[in-house]
């Protein structure tokens, strides 16, 4: 409303909620500037001082499409025509008080005057429909609070958010990198980089194997077949990468793991003696996500996924989620992470986007409850219309060092892909038995976990995770053979070390392994040289004296093998 008080002529796209506040997009006839913000502000409190009344009114596609067009509004009339090509037959208008009209579901408070405080926050560009081909509009982003007090703690998050933004300290660390010429949402990791990804995938690993888990490994590509009998095809198809063979074959490539792994187990007859069958894979699955919805690691194109499914008997659904959550539990305790338990369920008044039957996601939920309540899990959140659109869902919300909320971990039951590909074993009667599927993900997707920890840890990883773990410097050319000889004692032992030996000065040096955020720093001068000691200045803990490298390397490796 407050737009069209300033721009009588714009033409209104989307505007969500959003994890973080809520945007808008416009078409308008000039670019906004930062100050226009507070004038749309100002504007905004008039409105809601005016207490008008939120009322919601359900027409035909008829009626709205005839409304918009009065109203000159262009997107509102292509969205108009893609709910009734998707089948609609009636559609939301939400009106403020006589002034105001939106194509929307609804879902309001009573009056302007329950709104409470705004912020508007930034503007950006963003193409319509995220199509770089379409009109570049403004988009608004804006959050709104009960209270002042609300607000001001979420400006302070934010701002401290700001400071951690994992797209600039994974620059100025040197851990990824985006190509024009590879695309957008496609990340390119460095060695720095990489060494993250694979010791998370190793301490994954560290956890699962004792539980019986064993390595897969599976195409990344697919026949439209496979997707078509899971039905991921019918409700996914415009999210996929398509590839035509140069016969004329259509393959996706692949969005999800699950309908592959389920092709190994259906691969030869099972018999309950086998069963569980855990099968575990890090592999990268691609979405076609929207250009103007990308984000850094945070939203991309290339997802790899800490994937899992395991193949179980009713009677082993429990003990097999138990072994999940203890492998949560055990991977999330040295990030010092919070976690919170969310029940992903289904919503009955919109079955359509789910598979099965309400009497299998009856079992399904039944089931899933009674593994929370008996792991003792308390306050737990109501996650009704969240499950995935084959099973209910126990997710694991994960708190970060400034108290940002993340659903990272998750347990998922599966009913409905063993009865589309008829996964089965032979029972102790000799007779085919219907199995059932648990999808488990640790870290969820890789490239987003890394993204929250650069944040949560503001680049500082601690001394395990680190690309370097300890920085050597020289004081002078003449000190730098027995650096080596430390680089070397240090590298033999398993830890990840770099040697500064430039001609710069020592301060330039430390300022250097400063911005590297590396856990330890070794300076060698001529002291150390002579006394075959090293000089320990902790990242977190300051000076800590000259110490004999053997104690060093000691103690640092005990603080890795630790995670501390």
């Amino acid at each position: 409303m407050a737009v069209l008080e300033l721009f009588p002529d714009a033409k209104l796209g989307v505007g969500p909620a959003i994890e973080e506040g809520f945007y808008y997009d416009f078409l308008l006839p000039r670019a906004l500037a930062p100050e226009d913000l507070a004038e749309l502000e100002k504007r905004m409190r008039a409105i809601i001082a005016k207490d008008l009344p939120f009322t919601h009114e359900k027409v035909s596609p008829k009626t709205a499409q005839t409304f918009f067009e009065k109203k000159d509004q262009p997107f509102k009339l292509e969205l108009i025509d893609d709910f009734v090509r998707e089948g609609a037959t009636e559609l939301g208008l939400e009106k403020t008080g006589e002034v105001f009209t939106d194509l929307c579901r609804g879902g309001h408070v009573e009056s302007t005057k329950d709104i409470g405080v705004v912020k508007l926050l930034s503007i950006a560009g963003a193409y319509w429909r995220g199509d770089e081909k379409r009109e570049q509009l403004e988009r608004i982003y804006g959050a709104t609070f009960a209270t002042q007090e609300e607000l001001d703690a979420f400006l302070k998050q934010r701002e401290e958010a700001e400071k951690r933004d994992h797209r600039k300290l994974g620059v100025e660390l040197d851990l990824f990198t985006f190509s024009d010429l590879v695309g957008p949402g496609l990340p390119l990791f460095t060695p720095r980089g990489t060494v993250i990804r694979e010791e998370l995938e190793n301490f994954v690993q560290s956890l699962q194997v004792p539980m019986g888990y064993q390595r897969v490994r599976i195409p990344h590509i697919t026949k439209k077949a496979l997707y078509e009998t899971s039905g991921h095809w019918q409700k996914f198809k415009d999210e996929l990468f398509k590839i035509t063979s140069r016969e004329g074959h259509e393959f996706a490539v692949k969005p999800m793991n699950c309908p592959h792994h389920t092709q190994i187990y259906a691969s030869r007859k099972r018999s309950y003696r086998e069963l569980p069958l855990r099968f575990s894979e890090v592999t990268a699955v691609y979405r076609d996500e929207q250009t103007g919805e990308l984000s850094g690691l945070s939203r991309v194109r290339m997802i790899t996924q800490d994937d899992a499914h395991v193949f179980c008997r009713m009677n082993q659904v429990e003990e097999e989620a138990m072994k999940v959550w203890d492998i949560v539990d055990g991977f999330y305790a040295p990030f010092k992470m919070p976690l919170a338990v969310r029940f992903s369920r289904h919503d009955p008044d919109h079955f359509e986007k789910y598979l099965g039957t309400p009497a299998i996601w009856k079992e399904a939920e039944d089931q899933m409850r009674r593994i929370i309540e008996k792991r003792g899990a308390t306050d737990v959140i109501d996650g009704a219309g969240e499950a995935a659109m084959y099973g209910p869902k126990i997710d694991f919300i994960a708190s970060d060092a400034i108290g940002r909320a993340w659903q990272l971990a998750t347990i998922q039951l599966d009913f409905n892909l063993p009865e589309r590909f008829n996964l089965t074993c032979v029972n102790e009667e000799g007779k085919e038995e219907r199995i059932v599927m648990i999808h488990r993900a640790i870290s969820g997707a890789v490239e987003r976990f890394m993204a929250i920890l650069i944040e949560h840890y503001a680049g500082k990883f601690p001394t395990w995770l680190s690309p370097v773990q300890v920085s050597v410097l020289t004081i002078a050319d003449e000190y730098i053979p027995y650096a080596r000889e430390v680089v070397d004692a240090l590298a033999t032992n398993g830890i990840r070390v770099e040697l500064n030996d430039q001609n710069e000065t020592l301060g330039k040096k430390l300022r250097d392994a400063k911005l590297g955020k590396a856990p330890y720093v070794l300076v060698i001068g001529k002291k150390e040289s002579e006394a075959k000691t090293v000089a320990v200045n902790s990242r977190d803990q300051g000076d800590k004296g000259s110490v004999q490298l053997d104690d060093f390397i000691r103690m640092i490796k005990e603080e890795i093998k630790n995670r501390a």
